[in-house]
């Protein structure tokens, strides 16, 4: 996992590198705007899908604390938390991976395409949104580990 991690983390470069070329391909050259933005879109939806589960597993999701952490020594999460994650997210999880198997087989079957402009490659946006599930559902086993082990 930490293989995929580093390597979607390598992925921030060229959707930068992406997102900035959009404005001089279409005003100054005229072309390309389109597909820089199309393949921007499938290196931001493939860093997301890694980045979700990345944060999630490490813990360090953007949240509201009632009361003020140290940073030095982060708490450990309650077993009961664990849990109730399992619980809460797993059937969603899973619902979601049955829900979209259909959508994403077909679309990579037909090799669709962008609807606006035509090009290859949206498959691949489909492609990861199957991941975001499937990885949403590897936390979950490891935090169901993890709940185990605090318990024993």
């Amino acid at each position: 996992m930490r293989i995929l991690i580093f390597v979607a983390s390598c992925l921030v470069l060229p959707l930068t590198g992406l997102l900035f070329l959009q404005w001089p391909l279409r005003d100054w050259l005229h072309a390309y705007s389109r597909e820089a933005n199309d393949l921007g879109q499938i290196v931001f939806a493939l860093y997301v899908a890694v980045a979700i589960y990345a944060a999630s597993s490490a813990g360090k999701h953007l949240a509201v604390h009632h009361q003020p952490r140290v940073a030095a020594q982060p708490q450990p999460m309650k077993t009961w938390r664990r849990w109730a994650a399992v619980l809460c997210l797993g059937p969603w999880s899973v619902f979601m991976v049955w829900a979209s198997a259909g959508s994403i087989v077909d679309a990579v079957a037909k090799q669709e395409r962008f609807a606006e402009t035509f090009n290859p490659g949206y498959f691949v946006i489909k492609l990861a949104l199957g991941l975001l599930f499937l990885l949403v559902i590897v936390d979950l086993l490891q935090t169901t580990k993890a709940a185990k082990r605090e318990v024993e």
